[in-house]
């Protein structure tokens, strides 16, 4: 059998209720003290983190999956949250 990574559950039906009212909760909280909710993409350029987290640094080396896609365009998946926003 193959578990859950640690941390990467699955959020189920019984849980679900109150992950809801904790997300709401928290936003709430967020806005009150001035906060906006912000979704950066998930794919992106490369260039872009190579630019603002610079070649050589652990993010770049170790931590991207970095593809060429269907366009030719060098992409990877997000690998923090900095550079997008």
């Amino acid at each position: 059998m193959i578990s859950s990574l640690r941390g990467m559950n699955d959020i189920l039906s019984e849980d679900y209720e109150r992950f809801t009212y904790f997300i709401s909760t928290a936003t709430k909280i967020a806005q009150r003290y001035g906060f906006h909710f912000i979704q950066t993409p998930l794919l992106e350029e490369t260039a872009l983190f190579k630019r603002s987290v610079g070649e050589s640094s652990d993010i770049v080396g170790k931590e991207m999956y970095q593809f060429i896609d269907k366009g030719e365009n060098d992409v990877c998946l997000r690998p923090e949250g900095t550079a997008g926003v």
